[in-house]
């Protein structure tokens, strides 16, 4: 008998977000809110709530070029909770206008990248790693899915959103796989009772290749021109 396919559920909507404006020593500032609710999964190299775990929004917060603090998880914190989120979230910032960020749809994955490119290289650099962050020019990717992923296809999912990220970034005309603070965020359904997760994200997979179209087309349409 083959395996049961785990079912696709029905998400409350396409990744919706709300942009909200602040003002920080006397800089206009954006920042991108998606209120996911209950019910999500998340795994994310974001500065707040990264690691994998139940989370119920994503804040992408754009900072200022000379972004100082030693405090970023605090700040996010802030930044969501005076936006109206609450809960564990997710928080990811960048020195780019997130006003300008991209969009991906591909049955049922929704993608939104926003990209700041001042800062670009190749991954594989012979320059020695720092120990201290690197400045907030970034590109952020956070992709929704609308099924259940295993801690392992989660993984999965972050290493095929980084390659459809580094396509997209050449196809662009970038001569570059990203920037040194690039941080990506995939959400998928909490596993309900009875159900099981998708085992695979991988860019030939099912539910891989609809996040890897996605996450190009956002990157994409983000991407300033070179």
């Amino acid at each position: 008998m083959p395996a049961a396919v785990p079912p696709t559920r029905s998400a409350s909507g396409p990744l919706l977000v709300q942009r909200t404006t602040r003002v920080e020593d006397g800089e206009g500032l954006h920042a991108l809110l998606w209120r996911a609710g209950t019910g999500w999964r998340m795994i994310s190299s974001a500065v707040l709530g990264g690691g994998i775990g139940e989370r119920a929004w994503v804040l992408n917060a754009q900072v200022s070029h000379g972004y100082r603090r030693t405090d970023p998880e605090r700040h996010l914190a802030r930044l969501a909770r005076e936006a109206g989120a609450h809960g564990p979230g997710v928080g990811l910032m960048t020195a780019a206008d997130v006003s300008e960020y991209g969009r991906g749809h591909d049955g049922g994955v929704d993608a939104v990248a926003t990209a700041g490119l001042g800062v670009r290289g190749w991954a594989a650099s012979p320059d020695r790693g720092a120990t201290v962050p690197a400045g907030p020019g970034t590109v952020n990717i956070v992709v929704a899915l609308p099924v259940a992923l295993t801690d392992a296809a989660l993984v999965n999912a972050v290493a095929t959103a980084t390659e459809a990220k580094v396509q997209a970034l050449l196809d662009a005309g970038h001569d570059c796989s990203g920037t040194p603070t690039d941080a990506v965020c995939v959400a998928a359904r909490a596993v309900r009772p009875g159900e099981e997760a998708h085992a695979f994200a991988g860019p030939r997979s099912l539910w891989g290749a609809r996040l890897a179209r996605a996450v190009h087309a956002a990157v994409l349409a983000a991407a300033p021109a070179p």
